[in-house]
């Protein structure tokens, strides 16, 4: 194949470098702060991460595929304040988790999403729905959930990898972002979402972009995150669009100090932020990032 002279390739690569920063957008969130630093054992491969409704400041965190079948309530030291231990089922590939309304809209409910596929072999994923535990008051550190439902779908042609997942807490449908190909397609689940069928996939959207591993639509809508290993993408929905609506509409792209392997973004529940989180890679610091709102 022939090759393109060096000065057309650097031309090139200038016009889509151009073409990015257009969207670039510095005036939302400010340089983000530095948090915590990974070093507890059980946090080294955080690819989930949610704030908490019932215990208000605080975190959900869970890490990938192989790890415990346990969810982790963090404050923003990392420190680990309670286990949730689920060992009713297994952590194939947890990739994602998003907290908020379900059946009961007297409950808050925790959702993870089993849903990685880096080979492209499970034809069935599944997101498990548990109610949101609140800390114990008698002071333990360690509560089993056995009561589980399991939402299980089948994913459009060739299995695919979805390490994004959110849920939009106005209507309760459930969305997942397509990592492994461009551009990135997003499927929804709509509410009401049945434990006893394996439910089909719907196609709503695709992004220009690829490798997703992360999202989060605050809770009243209007604000959407998604983020890939270098860039963070945010829409804001100021007409109250359908969620497939609002991702027509070319997003912003946030300042991103990009980490190790980052994987996790998490709106805070007062919409003052957003914090972001990487894997731990050998030889590297991990830290949780806040991201504050600028006034």
């Amino acid at each position: 194949m022939k090759r393109l002279p060096l000065l057309v390739l650097l031309f090139i690569n200038l016009i889509a470098t151009a073409q990015i920063n257009r969207f670039y957008d510095s005036s939302l969130f400010s340089t983000p702060v530095r948090l915590g630093e990974i070093k507890n054992n059980d946090l080294l491969e955080i690819s989930g991460l949610a704030a908490s409704y019932n215990n208000p400041g605080f975190l959900w965190a869970h890490n990938d595929s192989g790890r415990k079948p346990e969810l982790y309530l963090v404050n923003d030291s990392l420190e680990i304040l309670l286990v949730c231990d689920l060992r009713v089922i297994m952590n194939r590939d947890w990739e994602d988790i998003a907290v908020g309304p379900g059946p009961d809209p007297t409950k808050n409910y925790i959702y993870i999403a089993e849903t990685g596929d880096n080979v492209g072999i499970f034809k069935i994923k599944f997101i498990y729905r548990i109610e949101e535990p609140t800390l114990p008051k008698d002071g333990s550190k360690v509560v089993q959930i056995t009561n589980i439902a399991r939402l299980s779908f089948t994913t459009p042609g060739k299995p695919k990898d979805f390490e994004t997942m959110f849920l939009d807490g106005t209507t309760k449908d459930l969305y997942v972002v397509s990592k492994r190909e461009k551009p990135a397609k997003i499927y929804t689940l709509p509410y009401p979402q049945s434990e006893h069928d394996t439910l089909a996939l719907t196609e709503v959207a695709s992004l220009e972009l690829t490798q997703m591993v992360g999202g989060d639509l605050y809770s009243d809508g209007k604000e959407l995150l998604l983020k890939n290993y270098r860039r963070i993408f945010y829409w804001k929905n100021e007409g109250s669009k359908p969620i497939p609506e609002l991702l027509k509409e070319v997003p912003k792209i946030i300042p991103y100090a990009e980490e190790p392997q980052g994987e996790s973004i998490a709106w805070t529940r007062d919409g003052s932020g957003f914090y972001t989180i990487s894997e731990k890679i050998p030889g590297k610091k991990s830290y949780l990032y806040f991201y504050p709102r600028k006034k």
